[in-house]
């Protein structure tokens, strides 16, 4: 979710990773078919934005063949889908609006855009909302339940202990409250990836995702995080819900615009510098998270990456 990817040496395995960073935090946060959030945005992106070469075409017309054919079509079937079509039109929107801006501006402008157009149909239809909530906690803790089943069945009735399951089960109602948070994250991610493939296709690499090192965002944004915390300490109920997923989202870009400035001072990390920050991260994740957000923080005040140069702070 960077910039530029540019043309230096190892960006063609750069690019690949960042697709496959890209890739696992739509499934690790979209509780559907990470495949949908994908495949709808790069389909309208093939169809509508030059070059229409005849690989991007029959790519689109396959990811429109599954979303169009994939899945029992339930309630969710419906709000996954057009989570995604709405998603990928605005971003389509703002992509022939502004063909040269950068990726990150209209990634987060399409999220917005989807958000102000679903607060839009749930004003119009009040219940609406409550039956998303409810479809999303259903499906979690579905998964929850059908993982529990398995491992009872191959390992026996007590492989899962009471207290596991219970904490599983609390996870569960987490992810829940801060559904909207991860699907931000999931759905800017989704973009991003569709973004990458576009470029690739469409053979303009030098438009698509950069290095982690460039992560930046507009610095006006870190007044979202503070509305965020001021609602989650002074408010209750859905405003206290909000400030939550304000919150979340917010320290989940900040915590990777920390990361940024870390990969920047350091020259990027080798693998085994990697591997330990990978180690460190399951030792240590709260603690990881918590100086990784500082750091980004640190970033939108000081520009850590280039001291006494006035911040190029991405519009």
């Amino acid at each position: 979710m960077a910039e530029a990817e540019g043309t230096g040496p190892g960006t063609r395995h750069g690019g690949w990773l960042r697709a496959v960073g890209l890739m696992a935090i739509v499934v690790v946060a979209w509780v559907g078919n990470p495949g949908i959030l994908v495949a709808i945005p790069f389909g309208l992106l093939a169809v509508f934005l030059p070059p229409r070469r005849l690989v991007m075409l029959v790519l689109a017309g396959a990811g429109f063949g599954l979303a169009i054919l994939g899945g029992p079509r339930s309630g969710f079937w419906y709000i996954e889908r057009g989570w995604a079509l709405l998603l990928g039109g605005c971003f389509l929107a703002l992509s022939l609006r502004w063909p040269g801006g950068r990726f990150l501006s209209r990634g987060l402008g399409a999220v917005l855009g989807a958000f102000l157009g679903m607060g839009l149909v749930f004003w119009v239809r009040p219940g609406a909302w409550a039956v998303v909530d409810w479809l999303v906690r259903a499906r979690l803790e579905m998964a929850v339940s059908t993982f529990m089943q398995a491992v009872r069945v191959a390992r026996g009735p007590q492989a899962v202990p009471e207290a596991f399951e219970t904490q599983a089960l609390e996870v569960v109602a987490l992810q829940g409250w801060i559904f909207p948070a991860l699907l931000g994250l999931a759905s800017l991610s989704a973009l991003g990836l569709a973004w990458w493939l576009f470029t690739r296709l469409a053979r303009r690499p030098e438009q698509g995702i950069g290095p982690l090192r460039e992560f930046r965002f507009n610095d006006q944004l870190v007044w979202v995080l503070i509305l965020g915390v001021i609602a989650l300490v002074t408010s209750t109920g859905v405003f206290e819900r909000a400030g939550v997923n304000a919150v979340v989202f917010m320290g989940a870009l900040y915590a990777l615009r920390g990361a940024a400035v870390v990969s920047f001072l350091t020259g990027g990390l080798s693998f085994f510098g990697g591997l330990l920050l990978v180690v460190g991260f399951v030792l240590l994740a709260p603690f990881v998270i918590m100086s990784a957000v500082f750091i980004g923080l640190g970033d939108t005040w000081f520009d850590l990456r280039n001291r006494g140069v006035s911040p190029g702070s991405e519009a």
